[in-house]
């Protein structure tokens, strides 16, 4: 297995786990009342903050769902898995981007995404643009040594 397919597996059970915990009751603290910035927010379904750090609400679990399972069926390959982490880190550094501008960073109403949670998502961007586009071997060199195999082998099955 490759660095690019470890990194989508343990990225992929990292955000499923996140996801599923944000439906965990026990684990999602809820405000008694919600903060002047969370009136801003349009989705306010489950809103508390995971582990009393990360603010979460019903469409964010959902979004860590999804990114989970996508990590964890895209890790069977090497060049899925580069394309995942590659779109990954792209994503998650536009979300920590928006994170911090104060008029987007509820994503426009949908979810919320301040505090330990543009750190998350920048940790995350950034891993994801080293593994996608950055980490060895890359998928041109694996495809160029290929063809060089396939090359070898049919001159020696003639």
């Amino acid at each position: 297995m490759k660095s690019a397919q470890r990194f989508a597996l343990s990225i992929g059970l990292v955000y499923l786990l996140i996801g599923v915990m944000g439906f965990i009751p026990a684990l999602v603290s809820r405000p008694e009342a919600l903060p002047p910035y969370v009136e801003n927010l349009g989705v306010t379904s489950g809103y508390g903050y995971l582990l009393g750090l990360f603010s979460v609400n019903t469409p964010h679990n959902i979004i860590h769902l999804v990114t989970g399972m996508l990590g964890i069926v895209t890790s069977i390959a090497l060049d899925s898995s580069r394309l995942f982490s590659g779109q990954l880190g792209i994503y998650y550094t536009t979300l920590t981007v928006l994170g911090m501008i104060p008029v987007a960073n509820t994503f426009f109403g949908l979810f919320p995404m301040y505090g330990a949670d543009v750190i998350l998502h920048g940790l995350t961007g950034i891993m994801g643009i080293y593994f996608g586009f950055f980490a060895t071997p890359s998928l041109r060199t694996l495809f160029q040594r290929e063809m060089e195999e396939e090359a070898v082998s049919g001159e020696a099955t003639k």
